[in-house]
């Protein structure tokens, strides 16, 4: 696996902290930072979202993908998976996740929670790479809900 980041650089009258990742499966994903109203040129434009956003976003995804692909194998008829991550950071550099909690909703017809709790701690303790890698500084906690479709 591969990925090229690059700065966008300086766009008007500043500099702003932009930067396309190319990655090597052929997608394009935008990031910016937040503004600095105290240092601009230290601070991004709000254009897109930040870098430890897209790191939540994948392991989010990575692990409702885990949850839909175990439930569907375990031939449950899935309709619907999402999961809300939440966090908190250090407060200090590096400012790594310290806790993370996700709350998984699942639809579907006739899904036994067991299954889904099962699914979820599959993903957690074997599949899911990102959520794995991102235990080893943060204390991750789940919780879910499944909707009868």
């Amino acid at each position: 696996m591969e990925c090229t980041v690059s700065w966008t650089g300086a766009t008007g009258a500043r500099s702003t902290m932009g930067f396309v990742a190319e990655t090597g499966s052929g997608h394009v994903l935008v990031m910016d930072g937040a503004p600095d109203p105290a240092k601009p040129e230290n601070g991004g434009a709000n254009l897109a979202p930040r870098p430890m956003e897209t790191v939540l976003a994948g392991t989010g995804g990575c692990t409702a993908y885990d949850v839909v692909l175990i439930l569907k194998r375990g031939r449950h008829d899935v309709r619907g998976c999402s999961v809300k991550l939440t966090t908190e950071r250090a407060a200090t550099d590096p400012k790594v996740f310290t806790k993370i909690h996700m709350h998984f909703v699942v639809r579907g017809k006739g899904i036994p929670a067991a299954a889904v709790e099962r699914a979820i701690a599959m993903s957690h303790e074997k599949y899911c790479s990102a959520s794995i890698m991102l235990g080893k500084t943060a204390e991750i906690t789940t919780a879910f809900e499944v909707i009868e479709d």
